[in-house]
């Protein structure tokens, strides 16, 4: 009788451990072509690449190596561009540099700030115009 539990204890224990594996399938999505690419990497340290699709997306890059001023260390240099469409219809281009000073992006649906209001611009040029004075030291005897 103890070897039967036994057996049934080894096999439920076996069973248990089995999980067949899930099956995932690719979704049926429309197959995007490339209509361009290109790329070129040169012995200097600079390189450009470029791809447009079918769908109207594209994007291009220019790089090179440069030495930072700041840490006298060698990077690299990049500008390029990339525009496609949003699933809202609006068409979004998109131009950058990245160097030394990090991404900066210019873009037509990047947000822009508010204007400064003119009291703020005031005193602005007041504090540009009225620089603050040095502290003079105390002197105890001085009055």
């Amino acid at each position: 009788m103890n070897s039967l539990v036994v057996f049934f204890a080894v096999l439920a224990c076996a069973f248990a451990q089995y999980r067949p594996q899930p099956n995932y399938q690719p979704s049926p999505g429309k197959v995007i072509a490339i209509l361009r690419q290109a790329s070129e990497v040169n012995p200097d340290g600079s390189y450009q690449w470029n791809y447009e699709t079918e769908n109207g997306i594209a994007a291009e890059e220019q790089g090179h190596l440069q030495q930072s001023a700041a840490s006298k260390e060698a990077g690299t240099a990049a500008q390029g561009s990339y525009h496609y469409t949003a699933p809202d219809g609006t068409p979004v281009a998109v131009q950058y540099v990245a160097d030394e000073n990090g991404f900066q992006p210019q873009s037509n649906v990047l947000p822009v700030p508010p204007p400064i209001p003119p009291q703020i611009a005031r005193a602005l040029e007041w504090i540009a115009a009225h620089p603050q004075r040095e502290e003079q030291p105390y002197k105890p005897g001085r009055f």
